[in-house]
């Protein structure tokens, strides 16, 4: 079964969210503080953490950091919610670790696409059918992802990616050399196509950006195609013979 925890000091939510929820048969467990939620976290392994951002004790940028940082929970999708949304509080969400942003009030439909969204790429959903025998590992140029760890090896450099990373990577090796439009992102990597979340897939980028390029300022591997969306060089020296400076 898919284990759930939701972390939030509104009774009425976390009460309403595990009803509806226990309904589409997860399993789920309530916390009613950040610092409860982090205990919980730190005690078993979950599919998803719904975390609420106003709370007392330890608020939900501060937990999500530190579920981040526990053995448990380090690589568990993460939903924050917030009754601000303003880009800076998403900003500050995704810098802590969160996978998704939704504000409240919200629809519990559009929390259940956004869950379908980070299922099918963490694979929980399915997570009792057989594990295949061989973890698929992709590569391309100086390129090389790895399923198993949610990594990225960068030439002879290992780079931890979050699981929200790692799928906008893996869409981008999947059509490299190629624009790939933000439409197409969205859609392959959240399940749907949203023009609010544009600026939420940036945010992404940018942290793509500080991971993979020597000067996030001026990117060779994740390049910016102006009005279409991004296209992924998975070889520099391609770049090099082509006149292109990094």
């Amino acid at each position: 079964m898919v284990d759930i925890l939701v972390i939030d000091d509104d009774p009425e939510i976390t009460d309403l969210l595990k009803v509806d929820l226990e309904l589409m048969r997860f399993n789920v467990d309530t916390a009613n503080d950040g610092l409860n939620g982090l205990k919980k976290a730190e005690a078993k392994t979950y599919d998803l953490i719904i975390l609420d951002v106003m709370m007392p004790k330890m608020d939900g940028f501060e937990s999500c950091k530190r579920i981040r940082a526990t053995r448990t929970c380090a690589e568990v999708p993460v939903i924050m919610l917030t009754a601000k949304g303003t880009l800076g509080d998403k900003v500050r969400g995704f810098n802590a670790g969160a996978d998704d942003y939704l504000v409240k009030p919200f629809e519990f439909q559009e929390l259940m696409v956004r869950m379908r969204a980070l299922f099918r790429r963490t694979g929980a959903l399915t997570k009792t059918q057989p594990k295949a025998k061989k973890e698929e590992i992709l590569a391309s140029g100086d390129i090389r992802l790895i399923p198993a760890s949610l990594e990225a090896m960068i030439s002879d450099q290992l780079i931890k990616l979050t699981p929200t990373e790692f799928e906008i990577l893996y869409c981008l090796m999947q059509h490299v050399g190629e624009p790939v439009t933000l439409a197409v992102i969205l859609q392959e990597v959240w399940g749907y196509d949203a023009d609010e979340d544009v600026r939420m897939l940036r945010v992404h980028i940018g942290g793509l950006r500080q991971k993979l390029e020597g000067d996030p300022k001026s990117p060779k591997y994740l390049e910016t195609i102006t009005n279409i969306g991004y296209r992924l060089n998975s070889t520099l020296a391609q770049l090099e013979a082509q006149g292109v400076p990094h």
